[in-house]
């Protein structure tokens, strides 16, 4: 008996050493872009109703940073895109219940998000800044002495220029978006400060006075959001991003979408 149970026991013993053995070199190939790769295509969480980032154009065809940001990465994969339409409250669950792989969705980074997924390096920029014509030689703050700038009354911007804008800077406040950008293209003010959202929006109209960078007052630039545990794929994108930096084609995807370049410091 006792013979039988030691056979027994052995034979246990070896087929679970068996399957650590065959289960170990799958398990650490069964990561995300082991996946995306052997599929052949990249799921992307992108927005459809933000536009410069993500909207519908003309022929019923997604469009925008984001669209074009996404088509990048799956390219430099290797592999088809498959663009997935989110809003900004499904765009996250649908990464982490497996719906997609990447989220591209001017996705900014935060505490409370970091906490379940992760991030790449920036891609997009997102911030509130001063905007104003290529003659007005503004480089910071301190340059909007005896300036006067146009802000929309309570938003992040009038908050954040009236904590450092120098006494004699005049801020005219007015109720709305559009009375904040007429009030700069009729000339009433020398600057305007502003969303790059809403300034590319409005360069896209080809106004007769265009919405130039001057500087940034508050940043909040996007990322790629990624799932947790996936140190391969978040080198990936990193390494795709990086090189699009470098050989300009993230700086073409900026100037087509937001008519201004790419911040030098993103």
């Amino acid at each position: 008996m006792n013979t039988v149970i030691r056979t027994c026991r052995s034979l246990a013993l070896g087929l679970a050493l068996a399957v650590v053995l065959l289960a170990g070199p799958a398990g650490a190939a069964d990561n995300a872009l082991t996946r995306i790769k052997a599929s052949g295509v990249l799921k992307v969480a992108v927005p459809q109703d933000f536009p410069p980032f993500g909207s519908v154009g003309p022929d019923m065809q997604p469009i925008g940073y984001d669209i074009d940001m996404a088509r990048l990465i799956a390219s430099k994969l290797g592999v088809k895109t498959e663009l997935v339409p989110v809003t900004s409250t499904n765009r996250i669950p649908y990464l982490t219940t497996g719906k997609v792989d990447l989220v591209i969705s001017s996705l900014g980074k935060n505490p409370k998000r970091a906490a379940v997924i992760d991030f790449s390096e920036a891609y997009a920029p997102f911030f509130n800044g001063v905007f104003g014509t290529a003659d007005e030689k503004v480089g910071g703050a301190a340059d909007l002495a005896d300036k006067t700038v146009a802000v929309t009354r309570g938003s992040i911007e009038d908050l954040e220029l009236t904590k450092i804008a120098p006494e004699s800077t005049t801020i005219k406040r007015f109720e709305d978006n559009s009375s904040t950008i007429s009030a700069y293209q009729s000339g009433q003010v020398d600057l305007v400060a502003t969303g790059n959202v809403v300034a590319a929006s409005i360069n896209d109209k080809k106004p007769a006075k265009p919405l130039l960078t001057k500087f940034m007052i508050k940043n909040s630039p996007c990322y790629v959001g990624l799932n947790k545990e996936e140190p391969a794929l978040t080198a990936e994108v990193n390494a795709i991003i990086e090189a699009a930096k470098k050989d300009g084609s993230l700086g073409a995807i900026a100037e087509k979408w937001l008519h201004n370049p790419l911040p030098a410091n993103l």
